[in-house]
């Protein structure tokens, strides 16, 4: 999909041209036309109309759930049904009209070059039908309530982000995917939270289990239907922290330690959208690989404090729980899948372009996170060791962003690495016992060295944008 941003900066380059005489009045034209110069005004308001009424139908679903609060007790019980029904009704139905009104297009040749500008009625419909899904929440509630039916805030969560979930698969909406992800992520948090309460339903208790391999059934294939990356970010960020859950809570031994350190960043660095059928393209690739290099920045952060590794609580024999660990027998020979497929495209690219050690990188860098707190559990404790071995994995990894940033002219991968690099220099200074002074010293020269390699950057970037 072509940015806007691109087509404002082709636009007006391409006035240039035509002012310098390098291109004619129909080159730019045909420009104009197949990327659709007039429509950049409208996209923009159109953007900040989506805002505006995602907005407004909140306000509105709260102002209305308030009404009917205020007025709650005094309806007999019949009158309360039919009015939930009905205002759940009228609103889909009316924001599902206005969004099946076909947009305007512009007049030109190649219509089908780039997406067709929202018009104002689709808007309006999506805006209903979001506040349409968010009145599905409220009577799921006020409906419980009327007929005495107990249960948990995170089995509602959990229901009314499935019932979206519904919604946004059916008409492929990116709106109710997030609002369906942000759902079932809040009522799994809660039930992680409130774990010493029983679930009430069975498929529930399953739902909350099987979390790892629930999301990645809801919610990728959603992100491909909507092809919308903030739902397939979400959706990979409840897969990973699911995912740790059932580690931490199936088995508390080295191997799990082990497991809990490699599993999530080697499914996300491993991930390419070419695995499933009928996609050709890498557009959720690289998010998956931020997303691991986030993880790994953390985990090699945290675990690069000595006395992390001293208060390390010893492994409990807790017998193991093999439905928890079923999200881990599936996601990692998913992961095991996923790395054969990727050294096979490495092998094959390495024959064209040669070897490409990023990969290879944070394999290795994957392994030897595992290999640490495994050996430190299960056979002699390794504090000053792992402690050491965790701030050189945190310092080549940011020395590896540094690197990549300069190299492909990322500002955000270059200075990535740089506040990596700059905050294990000032936590290694507060956590060790250190003069005043040589704080002092340290801090200034990490001012001096930030603003240095910002200049340079700055000047390598200009020197390669000119090339």
């Amino acid at each position: 999909m072509i940015s806007d941003k691109f087509r404002r900066e082709l636009r007006s380059q391409a006035k240039l041209w035509e002012a310098e005489g390098i291109i004619d009045a129909s080159l730019y034209q045909q420009l104009a036309d197949r990327y659709q110069f007039n429509t950049l005004e409208t996209a923009s308001r159109n953007r900040f109309l989506s805002i505006l009424i995602g907005l407004g139908s909140i306000l509105l679903a709260i102002g209305i759930i308030t009404f009917v609060a205020a007025n709650w007790q005094v309806w007999p019980r019949e009158a309360r049904v039919t009015l939930l029904l009905s205002l759940f009704i009228i609103v889909n139905v009316a924001g599902f009209y206005l969004w099946r009104i076909p947009p305007s297009r512009s007049n030109g040749s190649n219509q089908n070059i780039l997406p067709a500008t929202k018009g104002r009625s689709k808007l309006l419909g999506e805006g209903l039908l979001l506040l349409g899904s968010l009145i599905l929440g409220a009577n799921m509630a006020l409906m419980a309530q009327i007929f005495h039916i107990g249960g948990s805030s995170y089995g509602l969560f959990l229901v009314w982000g499935i019932g979206v979930l519904g919604m946004a698969a059916s008409l492929r909406l990116t709106s109710l995917g997030v609002l369906s992800a942000l759902l079932v992520g809040l009522g799994y948090w809660l039930a992680v939270l409130d774990s010493s309460t029983k679930v009430e339903f069975d498929w529930l208790q399953i739902l909350v289990r099987q979390m790892p391999i629930a999301a990645s059934i809801l919610f990728v294939p959603l992100a491909y239907w909507c092809r919308s990356r903030v739902i397939f970010t979400l959706g990979a960020i409840l897969i990973t922290f699911s995912l740790q859950v059932a580690i931490v809570q199936g088995f508390n031994t080295g191997l799990g330690a082990a497991i809990f350190c490699a599993l999530p960043p080697a499914l996300l660095w491993g991930y390419d959208d070419i695995i499933w059928p009928k996609v050709h393209g890498r557009m959720f690739q690289p998010i998956a690989r931020s997303l691991a290099l986030l993880y790994l920045a953390g985990l090699f952060y945290i675990l690069s404090f000595h006395g992390w590794w001293q208060n390390l609580p010893a492994p409990s024999q807790v017998p193991l729980d093999w439905n928890l660990l079923t999200n881990v027998a599936v996601l990692g020979g998913l992961g095991v899948f996923e790395w054969l497929h990727l050294g096979r495209l490495e092998l094959r690219r390495s024959k064209q372009k040669g070897v490409d050690l990023t990969t290879g990188a944070i394999g290795v860098s994957i392994v030897i996170s595992a290999l640490i707190p495994f050996c430190h559990l299960s056979f002699s404790p390794l504090p000053q060791l792992a402690t050491f071995l965790f701030n050189i994995l945190l310092f080549l990894l940011a020395v590896g962003l540094i690197r990549e940033g300069l190299a492909l002219g990322n500002r955000q991968t270059f200075w990535g690495g740089m506040v990596l690099i700059t905050f294990q220099i000032i936590s290694r200074l507060f956590e060790y016992n250190t003069e005043l002074l040589l704080k002092s010293f340290v801090f200034v020269l990490c001012g001096i060295g930030v603003i240095a390699a910002g200049l340079w950057f700055e000047y390598h970037f200009a020197q390669i944008k000119d090339e």
